[in-house]
């Protein structure tokens, strides 16, 4: 195997980054990234391609066949998230093996089933200075690259060779090497349905230009996928952390936001409810939903219980509008009981009285108290009488 892989952080509540590191890349370039990750409550499964498997395929594959027996053995501990994060070679040198492995558009050791649970929690995808377009010349471009080399000009000698080792590369595989870069495109043009997508490039990127990123961008779009195109004038190669770190987290945040509610959603429609799985902590965005129900009918229980204005902070409720996944606050968890200061029931007035005859009933004493059959899982009572009458209230009202 052409590569390796291992747990950058583990134990995350919400979900799983698969990071497709760049090219010499080594854990502590990474570190940063991952904190950021894990600070949002995801893990990180890191993925470290060698050099050769841009140019060798079955290589990248046989890698991102062990990444996905990785993903498989966690997921059937526990259904989370996952979202991809490649960075400048990454999607080429094994992502998009692993997104093929995924669609079955190529062989591997697990089972469709396997791969195709991968797929169902897969829920969203960032690009960090990449794609790169797949050319002869990518190797030669990738190793006298600053960031790979660790140094703002080559040696003449270095340049020479790895010039040579490029034009090697053409004689050995000139055939190949426009059919892998159409593959590798078709790839990544496939994964638009996985879900959010979120972009971050720079105008001024020799390795990866803008305009064949803004392209990409604009394809993933016209084939409905949510694409968000962060850009910078001026942003070296893999280093837009470093210098735009308050854009970058902010973009990163929305996106894993994103992909949380994505999962859920396609989880609810499959009929799996998370709010019963207790091995998969829902992500605290997912019940806003559930906190604008539950303040709806507080706020009308007080309407009908006490029409009288209050001046107690506590009885203003107020409905939380629909969840934007940019907005970092953090909103309180309405309860669905309130016992304490509850105004006590009252007549007030002609219609208050009519009010009270009418929905307070003068004997209890003949209820049954026994549960019957639950509406909507709530238990109703059941008077021994007989039914309710409105009628007989309304007629006793106005005696």
């Amino acid at each position: 195997m052409w590569g390796r892989f291992y747990w950058g952080t583990k134990g995350g509540e919400v979900g799983i980054v698969v990071v497709f590191a760049w090219l010499s890349s080594e854990e502590r370039h990474l570190k940063p990234y991952l904190d950021l990750y894990y600070s949002l409550g995801w893990s990180s499964l890191v993925c470290h391609a060698d050099f050769l498997t841009l140019f060798f395929p079955e290589k990248a594959t046989s890698l991102a066949d062990s990444i996905l027996k990785e993903l498989v053995k966690e997921i059937k501990t526990r259904t989370l998230p996952i979202v991809f994060a490649a960075f400048s070679g990454g999607p080429k040198g094994c992502m998009y093996k692993v997104i093929q492995l995924i669609e079955g558009k190529c062989a591997g050791q697990l089972s469709k089933d396997e791969y195709r649970s991968v797929g169902d929690c897969l829920c969203g995808q960032i690009y960090d200075s990449t794609p790169v377009d797949f050319t002869s010349d990518l190797g030669t471009r990738f190793v006298l690259h600053p960031s790979v080399l660790k140094m703002s000009s080559p040696p003449r000698v270095v340049s020479w060779m790895a010039k040579a080792f490029a034009s090697g590369l053409d004689a050995l595989f000139i055939n190949r090497f426009e059919a892998q870069r159409a593959d590798y495109w078709q790839t990544l043009y496939s994964s638009a349905n996985f879900g959010p997508i979120t972009i971050f490039c720079s105008e001024d990127d020799k390795l990866a230009p803008y305009s064949v990123v803004s392209n990409f961008a604009q394809r993933l779009q016209e084939q409905g996928a949510d694409v968000n195109l962060v850009k910078w004038n001026s942003s070296p190669h893999v280093g837009h952390y470093k210098y735009h770190p308050d854009e970058y987290e902010a973009a990163v945040t929305q996106l894993l936001r994103k992909a949380a509610v994505v999962f859920a959603n396609r989880r609810q429609h499959n009929g799996v409810s998370d709010m019963n799985n207790t091995s998969n902590p829902t992500p605290e965005s997912v019940y806003d939903h559930h906190r604008t129900a539950e303040s709806s009918n507080a706020s009308l229980r007080r309407l009908a219980i006490d029409s009288t204005p209050t001046t107690d902070p506590g009885n203003n409720y107020s409905l939380p509008s629909s969840m934007e996944y940019h907005e970092n606050q953090v909103i309180e968890k309405a309860e669905l009981f309130h016992t304490n200061n509850v105004p006590s029931i009252g007549a007030r007035g002609v219609l208050g009285q009519i009010l009270y005859d009418v929905c307070v009933a003068e004997n209890i004493e003949g209820w049954d108290l026994n549960p019957v059959a639950p509406f909507n899982g709530q238990h109703v009572l059941r008077n021994k009488h007989g039914a309710f009458n409105p009628v007989k209230c309304i007629l006793r009202s106005r005696l």
